[in-house]
């Protein structure tokens, strides 16, 4: 990359990164990033989305497993498929001290928990209709803020994590004839 693009993508994170900075100081954004970020590891959220709409209704349970499976597919994809190609450092070692977060083992680009998010957001799509979509989005944009917020990704690690489990849940959603 770079040195104007670098600059440009430093800029970008150093933005988000300010605008941020009051939530780290606010009780219940600490507390909702706090969450975000533990049940966006291993993509945890987004299977007991798939067990909650499995129990809510059984002919939904296929989806559930479904759900479960991309949801390894992508993270195998992006572990160790994409992440091993950038070897870019985090904003810190183990996040923001205000925040209790796991230590990452993989480079901060792109960010895993954005990518996850995005791909289980557009997957669980095809299977739903009406303002459920716009949670499925909103649940995925809060467990990718919550990485720039903990300080364990810059803020261009999840815009690009974002798109590309976006891309991917399309692919699946393609291959799956859900679209």
């Amino acid at each position: 990359m770079n040195e104007s693009r670098r600059a440009k993508f430093h800029a970008f994170d150093q933005r988000v990164d300010r605008f941020l900075e009051p939530t780290r100081n606010f009780k219940p954004t600490i507390w909702l990033f706090n969450c975000a970020t533990a049940l966006g590891d291993f993509g945890l959220l987004w299977h007991i989305v798939g067990i909650i709409r499995a129990l809510a209704d059984s002919r939904r349970v296929r989806q559930a497993l479904i759900l479960s499976s991309l949801m390894g597919i992508e993270s195998l994809l992006l572990n160790q498929g994409i992440k091993p190609f950038f070897k870019r450092q985090r904003p810190t070692v183990k996040g923001d001290a205000r925040f209790k977060i796991r230590k990452p083992r993989t480079s901060s680009f792109p960010s895993g928990h954005a990518s996850s998010a995005f791909f289980a957001a557009v997957v669980l799509t095809g299977w739903s209709t009406g303002p459920v979509i716009a949670l499925w989005f909103s649940m995925a944009t809060v467990v990718a803020l919550s990485r720039v917020a903990v300080r364990i990704h810059h803020a261009s690690d999840i815009f690009v994590g974002a798109i590309i489990g976006a891309v991917m849940g399309i692919v699946a959603r393609l291959v799956l004839n859900l679209l």
